[in-house]
């Protein structure tokens, strides 16, 4: 066997370039994917702090950055319906180092807005759903409405009177509440707000009747008794309210709405870097201490590989456009 020390004497000035050659040929064919991540990694979040989505990506995220080995820093983007933090992904880096963290309004607003500064289909790459949870009808005690036919007659009795909150035109609170309103029959104003902290300081108040929104960000005030939970969206009971019923089990079969959430890159991401972020992320996921946190907020697994989570998306992007369409949510500049 010929070594590089052995090249290097009797070829002298043609040796450094031999040698490389050699050192080339010898390298395993994965260590040039096994570099990254070699720095910190930026994950945009299209919203404020404390929605549903952010609450899960920092309990994913914080399991994620250990295991890859560097930091992972959440990046708080808001901004125009979360389009701002979603165009700044797009134009970003394909390189891994930028990558996006979005849920269920992703697919809102594709059909809200008359024109976007980014390409839905064909800007990002999907990589791994972090998960699905329920969204949760809430309002005031003070309100005195023990469960969902206390509202919706309450509602019937003074048709358009009642109001109910959005963390904006298009979000998961906002169609889950047009289900809602939909399926039980009644009329209601909406009120949008800039996220979901100021949405539910105005319910907790009583000035807004209800709020339809996902589990994770109602969680801590349905417990502190500050929030009523009257129903979760979903087919089954969630664990983390156990005694809350279903819309269906009050009578509305067709008012579900299951919020989701998960990962995204630039389209062009090296496919190496995209299969390392979804094993690394599914590895996170699997990890007991992060399964119990997230279960605690009412997240279900949502296993998929990016391919599925791809299809998944684009069909979510296609029905929620129908459901805008039934529910005459406008288009806006």
């Amino acid at each position: 066997m010929i070594t590089a020390s052995a090249v290097l004497r009797p070829l002298g000035g043609c040796a450094c370039a031999l040698a490389c050659a050699l050192l080339f040929l010898a390298t395993p064919r994965g260590a040039h994917a096994q570099v990254y991540p070699s720095k910190t990694i930026m994950a945009v979040i299209p919203f404020a702090p404390g929605n549903a989505n952010d609450v899960v990506a920092r309990i994913v995220l914080d399991q994620l950055q250990k295991q890859l080995g560097q930091p992972i820093v959440i990046e708080n983007r808001a901004g125009a319906g979360g389009t701002t933090g979603v165009a700044f992904v797009a134009k970003a880096a394909p390189d891994g180092y930028t990558v996006l963290v979005h849920s269920s309004t992703f697919s809102a607003s594709y059909s809200l807005y008359k024109t976007l500064p980014y390409d839905t289909f064909n800007d990002f790459a999907a990589v791994v759903p972090f998960g699905v949870q329920p969204t949760v009808l809430v309002a005031a005690p003070a309100k005195g409405w023990k469960t969902v036919a206390d509202l919706v007659a309450t509602a019937k009795a003074s048709p358009g009177k009642l109001n109910y909150a959005s963390a904006g035109v298009g979000a998961a609170s906002h169609l889950a509440a047009e289900r809602f309103r939909v399926s039980a029959g009644f009329t209601a104003q909406h009120i949008p707000f800039r996220g979901p902290v100021e949405a539910l300081t105005e319910v907790m108040t009583g000035r807004v009747d209800f709020y339809f929104l996902p589990l994770a960000a109602a969680l801590p005030q349905i417990q502190d008794g500050k929030l009523v939970a009257l129903a979760v969206s979903t087919a089954r009971r969630t664990a983390a309210l156990p005694r809350v019923p279903t819309t269906a089990e009050a009578g509305l079969k067709d008012a579900a709405y299951v919020f989701w959430n998960g990962l995204f890159v630039p389209a062009k991401t090296p496919r190496e870097i995209v299969t390392k972020l979804y094993h690394e992320t599914q590895a996170a996921l699997a990890v007991p201490s992060v399964q119990d946190r997230l279960a605690k907020i009412g997240q279900d697994p949502l296993p998929m590989t990016p391919e599925e989570f791809d299809k998944y998306f684009r069909d979510d992007v296609l029905s929620t456009a129908r459901l805008m369409r039934e529910v005459g949510v406008p288009q806006v500049e």
